[in-house]
């Protein structure tokens, strides 16, 4: 399981005599001491709340167990990730092959704020001062990154998944090494759950604080005129100008996966919409004229798990993963 990250007011908000929102008061930069015994109440409140509901049993004996229930696969895919184990194939319950180097420093560094309690670890050190807008852009961006880089994923000539770490962990691994079937579990693992929300605000950022709407203002209605005047406006700010409004919808696809969609790829020229077409009968009689087709793809059935071919004694039989 990766890091939590969140993004916190480094202050509060003073409430008037109506109980609205009025000043805001910066606090200090947090101290070591302060976030270590703030890390260690984080350890004993989450345990405390899991051996409540039953997720895990701690026995004094023994490590500690998690009772989930033979029914639920997906919560057993997500322990054994936050276990480093496998919970399939022929290296079940095993942990992954690793490959490491000679540890030369600590990549979470001895010093700044970091608070540590345990394997639970709490990093304090990083804050955007007022109209920082690109860095706080920074940080929200890499709190929205992926779960892998494809970059640093590659196979081997054995058909093993190799996974390069940006940084060496402490004990000097470097890369994780998984067969195919182990890689897909990990991935399965990482899945969210349906109806869970992956960003939650709170506070006075929550969606329904009453006073929301102070602290965030919700930008004015615009016109057919206006909207016109903004899209030259964000024209004139890619040729050079320092104000920026709002991104459009084009600019967004080409930043986030490089898909330029204003740009024709046969002459090169500069694309903008003509009109946009909501009647099916017209829609059909242009798929048709292009010869394209005019109903969805059909939905195949759901189908088992993955089958593995392994050998027995002397002859091939297939076994299914459970």
């Amino acid at each position: 399981m990766g890091p939590k990250l969140s993004l916190y007011f480094d202050g509060a908000y003073e409430l008037n005599a109506d109980k609205i929102p009025k000043d805001f008061h910066k606090t200090a930069p947090p101290t070591v001491p302060e976030l270590e015994g703030l890390v260690k109440t984080i350890a004993h409140r989450v345990a405390k709340y899991l051996e409540k509901n039953g997720i895990i049993v701690k026995d004094e004996d023994a490590p500690l167990q998690l009772n989930i229930p033979m029914e639920e696969g997906f919560s057993h895919l997500q322990a054994a990730s936050s276990s480093y184990r496998f919970l399939l194939g022929p290296n079940k319950g095993k942990k992954a092959l690793v490959l490491k180097t000679q540890v030369d420093r600590d990549h979470l560094g001895k010093g700044g704020l970091v608070g540590k309690y345990s394997d639970f670890t709490l990093h304090g050190g990083v804050a955007v001062g007022p109209g920082q807008r690109d860095k706080l852009e920074k940080i929200a961006r890499y709190i929205a990154r992926p779960a892998i880089s494809e970059e640093r994923l590659s196979v081997n000539s054995r058909g093993q998944v190799i996974y390069k770490l940006k940084t060496p962990y402490d004990d000097g691994t470097t890369q994780i090494v998984f067969e195919p079937l182990e890689f897909l579990e990990k991935l399965a693992a990482l899945v969210p759950r349906p109806r869970v929300h992956l960003t939650r605000f709170h506070g006075v950022l929550a969606p329904n604080y009453k006073h929301r709407k102070l602290i965030i203002p919700t930008p004015p209605a615009t016109t057919p005129t206006q909207e016109k005047a903004d899209q030259t406006q964000d024209d004139n700010n890619e040729n050079g100008s320092t104000k920026k409004k709002r991104i459009t919808w084009a600019q967004l696809l080409k930043r986030v996966f490089k898909i330029d969609m204003e740009i024709c790829n046969v002459c090169g020229g500069k694309m903008g919409v003509i009109s946009a077409i909501t009647d099916p009968e017209v829609i059909q009689k242009i798929l048709e004229h292009l010869k394209l087709p005019t109903r969805s793809p059909k939905i195949h059935p759901s189908r088992g798990p993955p089958q593995h071919h392994c050998k027995g004694s002397g002859d091939d039989f297939i076994q299914a993963f459970p």
